[in-house]
């Protein structure tokens, strides 16, 4: 198989790998388990790609997977804007990798989880 099944059924990774990817393009850095990470990052640099292709096609096939999520930010001034995290993704996060040829996030090993010692990583936007 040519990817990981994360112990669920198939809309049910589909869901959480959604919405992890949400969370990476919303806050660009998260906390979760190896294993969800490395499906991760697969998916997000999908997006990413889309974002920087930056047409109406890019635009839907991303819509369709990332969730509608409100997205705060400030500028310099203090002024503060909301956006959702598709404009987000188009906007901001791929313009700043248009020069980039893939590899968009990295992993960085946090150690074993208290309780059941599953591996936790850090998984962010270069």
């Amino acid at each position: 198989m040519g990817y990981r099944k994360l112990g669920r059924t198939s809309s049910q990774r589909k869901a959480l790998l959604r919405d992890l990817a949400t969370d990476l393009i919303v806050n660009e850095r998260i906390e979760t388990t190896e294993a969800r990470a490395k499906e991760l990052r697969s998916v997000v640099e999908k997006m990413i790609t889309l974002g920087k292709r930056g047409d109406l096609h890019a635009r839907r096939q991303a819509a369709a997977f990332i969730r509608r999520e409100v997205v705060t930010t400030t500028d310099e001034e203090g002024n503060e804007s909301t956006s959702f995290a598709l404009q987000k993704l188009f906007n901001d996060v791929a313009p700043r990798y248009a020069d980039r040829q893939g590899g968009y996030t990295r992993i960085l090993k946090v150690g074993p989880r208290r309780g059941d010692g599953a591996p936790v990583v850090v998984i962010e936007l270069v």
